[in-house]
């Protein structure tokens, strides 16, 4: 796997809000982490969350249930995804790429676009979060080879530069996010398809969406989010359960290791040297 970013692919990341890394992972690596997701995503069932229960099943919830199977946090249900996505790699990688001193996993998700499953809507990531930073930085790794034709990703170049925090829901209208950005409606997305093993980095306030999964096939990928080494607690319920919660104020430094542990620490790494 890939260690360090180079100081091009940091520029571009800087510039631009995403980057693509080619060839991320070895074939054997790529084999290891497809079995590792397929066999995590077996295992959860219908728990898109850890000690969420079950995902819904209702009318109102059938688009965005179209758009991708997603289950979250992997690492903390399956020894081999806890392996493949807490390796200190990703962290120094996303720590290079956002220019900061270290970063803690927020969340995993495996997303896998169905076949003929519905587009992804334009949206940013940070708002979701329990955290507000404009260094939070995002892995997206193809598990299979992401084309145009089944749900390739697509950024809004520049877009985290206006470090705004508004943003819209996940749902059919697929241009939403232009109704709170107009300016961005006016600037044409890149597409970046990407071969299996390789990845994609983006901004947690960089706009993105995806294609339709327009064949027969499914498109895996496995991501994680990551923040900032330091970042706090905004209130946001997100991915923490009620009994966490109630132990939890605004303000409060998110460094609990059992549940958004450190990956990478600049400052760690120089004292090992």
């Amino acid at each position: 796997m890939r260690a360090s970013a180079t100081e091009a692919e940091i520029a571009f990341y800087q510039e631009n809000g995403f980057v693509v890394i080619e060839d991320l992972l070895t074939e054997d690596e790529l084999e290891a982490w497809r079995a590792g997701v397929d066999e995590a995503v077996e295992q959860r069932g219908r728990v898109a969350i850890p000690g969420f229960g079950e995902e819904p099943q209702q009318p109102e919830f059938s688009y965005y249930q179209k758009v991708f199977t997603q289950r979250v946090n992997l690492w903390q249900t399956n020894d081999a995804m806890r392996v493949l996505i807490l390796d200190e790699r990703i962290g120094k990688l996303a720590t290079e790429l956002a220019g900061v001193d270290g970063m803690r996993i927020y969340h995993d998700q495996a997303l896998i676009k169905e076949p003929w499953g519905n587009p992804t809507a334009f949206h940013l990531d940070v708002p979701y979060w329990a955290f507000t930073s404009a260094d939070a930085i995002s892995i997206w790794v193809a598990l299979d080879d992401s084309t145009l034709q089944n749900g390739a990703l697509l950024f809004v170049p520049g877009s985290h530069k206006a470090e705004r925090f508004d943003n819209v829901g996940i749902g059919p209208s697929l241009g939403d996010l232009f109704t709170v950005y107009p300016e961005w409606g006016q600037v044409m997305p890149v597409a970046c398809p990407i071969r299996a093993g390789s990845c994609t980095f983006h901004n947690g306030l960089t706009a993105h969406g995806a294609g339709a999964n327009m064949t027969p096939g499914r498109r895996r990928a496995m991501t994680a989010g990551f923040m900032p080494e330091g970042s706090t607690f905004n209130g946001s319920t997100s991915i923490y359960r009620p009994e966490q919660l109630v132990r939890m104020t605004v303000g409060d430094v998110l460094d609990d290791e059992e549940q958004t542990p450190l990956l990478y620490s600049r400052k760690a790494a120089a004292q090992r040297r």
